[in-house]
């Protein structure tokens, strides 16, 4: 089944079209009247109409469908716009400005690993409790069924590259994608990333002057969407603090690792206070926050009363853990240790609560 369905009669938008195609990667079918485009509506995963032939289409009244947008040359009129609302378009390009937006559009086409991908947060209850290790079990965990990536949105932390042994590996850090404008094509993202496997790490460069810190708001949240697009399963290593309040909003599940300490509880229990959305904010849902409790001094249900949270999965404490990652090997090094139980726990949980929706 071909990727795109190009609807146009103008050879010279068909010409370009077809050149981003191809720089795209992606090979077109061609409908030059709309008989043919509405036999080819449907079957088509995405389709481009050029504008010369859109009235014409609306008029026609095609069957609502995802996926479509329309191309044309220069600035687009009222007239576009409201053609482009009949047909249902979600995007107007406007050639040659949109070019590259649309390049990007297009390389993401067959390149789907099931819808956009599920991206979770976890964040550390209290100074040392080991969230990013388990940021990085999870990511681990999840690169066994299908692309994975773990990102690193705490500047003071380890350095996920670190606890996952890529920091040598080539490929693109946070540095490198500060001034992001635009639409990032999810495949080039995932191509880029440092990797191992199924499995790939958005971290910080090493020896940059300065200290680490996030882009923009607008650059990371192209980041993000584009690697939900392009992976299964997102993690992202969130940091304490206020900063991380925008990006807690933004994932589906926020879990918070908790070791069962009196000072790691009263930490933790701050910690959520201060995410939750308690009236439209950017916060998470208290549905979307859940509690991994690591070690075994207090039980989890009495965590789970403390902290006012569900407890998603709890562990013991992991034996030869400093010593996988020293060897560059990951915090899984022992697919049956706590970490890997834990972490399938966190991850078969949310498959289910995902096929249920």
């Amino acid at each position: 089944m071909t990727a795109l369905l190009l609807i146009t009669a103008d050879d010279l938008l068909l010409d370009e079209l077809l050149r981003l195609a191809a720089a795209a990667g992606v090979t077109p079918e061609v409908a030059r009247d709309l008989s043919t485009a509405l036999r080819a509506w449907s079957r088509a995963p995405a389709v481009v109409v050029g504008a010369d032939l859109l009235a014409g289409l609306a008029r026609m009244g095609p069957p609502r469908r995802p996926a479509v947008h329309v191309a044309g040359w220069g600035a687009a009129g009222e007239d576009v716009f409201r053609s482009a609302l009949a047909v249902g378009a979600e995007h107007v390009v406007e050639l040659p400005d949109g070019a590259s937006w649309l390049t990007a559009l297009l390389t993401d086409l067959g390149d789907d690993p099931g819808g956009r991908g599920l991206l979770l947060g976890v964040v550390s209850g209290s100074g040392g409790a080991g969230g990013t290790t388990f940021a990085c079990a999870l990511g681990q965990a999840a690169a066994e069924s299908g692309p994975a990536v773990v990102i690193d949105a705490d500047p003071l932390g380890p350095g996920i590259d670190r606890v996952l042994g890529l920091e040598e590996k080539a490929g693109v850090r946070w540095p490198d994608l500060a001034h992001t404008a635009g639409r990032l094509g999810s495949r080039s993202l995932r191509e880029a990333l440092p990797r191992r496997g199924a499995l790939g790490a958005l971290s910080w460069a090493r020896g940059a002057p300065g200290a680490p810190a996030l882009p923009d708001a607008v650059a990371v949240r192209e980041v993000l969407s584009a690697a939900a697009r392009g992976h299964q399963t997102v993690v992202l290593d969130l940091p304490r603090g206020p900063g991380s309040v925008e990006l807690v909003g933004r994932c589906d599940e926020v879990l918070v690792v908790v070791t069962p300490t009196i000072t790691g509880i009263a930490s933790a229990a701050r910690l959520v206070d201060s995410l939750v959305d308690r009236g439209g904010g950017p916060g998470a849902d208290p549905g979307h926050l859940g509690l991994v409790v690591r070690g075994g001094r207090v039980g989890p249900e009495a965590v789970a009363r403390a902290v006012g949270l569900p407890v998603r999965a709890a562990m013991a404490d992991q034996r030869g853990l400093a010593e996988a990652i020293d060897l560059g090997l990951g915090p899984l090094r022992a697919r049956r240790g706590p970490l890997a139980r834990a972490a399938a726990e966190v991850l078969g949980r949310l498959k289910v609560r995902a096929v249920a929706a």
